[in-house]
């Protein structure tokens, strides 16, 4: 156990075993992608350490992809997610024709990755995959599923590797659970 700023941390999932499944996961996005030029397609900001430890990890399978962003806000500054989506950035290429990879950091209630994909798969690409880090089918509110995940986790509000509790402890090397708050 960890405390930082106050707050009293679990590690849920420790930064070797985030190397190997991340390894694991390229491999297979190559397989299934052999020969197609892919469009990464991060949501900002959760997806942005998991997106780029991919992206260093395609070139070992002569994986080179275009990139953009787009930023969905769900959760504001709560634990949380409030079930309101609002667009905040989206990409600036067509992705007409495509084979679309959209990343994201975790599966949560489901309605983020359902709107982006249903959102993109307007543009008319040839393909949309989706990939997240973690998922947390408990809290599933549809039944989308991601085509690549890397953990499936329980239904705790998690932070590390990007993901944050109100902008904090996104730089942490691992994904822990808070236990608790210290008053």
């Amino acid at each position: 156990m960890k405390t930082i700023k106050g707050m009293k941390f679990e590690t849920l999932i420790n930064e070797i075993d985030i190397a190997t499944r991340v390894k694991e996961m390229v491999k297979k996005i190559a397989e299934d992608s052999k020969g197609k030029e892919i469009f990464v397609i991060g949501i900002l900001k959760g997806s942005f350490v998991f997106l780029s430890d991919l992206l260093r990890l395609f070139y070992v399978h002569n994986i080179h992809p275009s990139l953009d962003f787009i930023t969905v806000e769900s959760y504001g500054s709560g634990k949380i997610s409030s079930g309101k989506l609002k667009m905040l950035r989206d990409i600036t290429t067509d992705i007409e024709n495509k084979w679309v990879l959209i990343v994201d950091d975790i599966l949560d209630t489901g309605r983020t990755l359902a709107f982006a994909k249903e959102y993109f798969q307007k543009k008319n690409p040839a393909y949309i995959k989706t990939c997240v880090f973690l998922d947390k089918p408990e809290r599933r509110v549809n039944e989308f599923k991601a085509d690549y995940v890397g953990f499936e986790i329980p239904d705790k509000f998690v932070v590390g590797y990007g993901m944050d509790y109100d902008n904090l402890f996104r730089e942490l090397p691992y994904v822990a659970v808070i236990l608790d708050e210290e008053k």
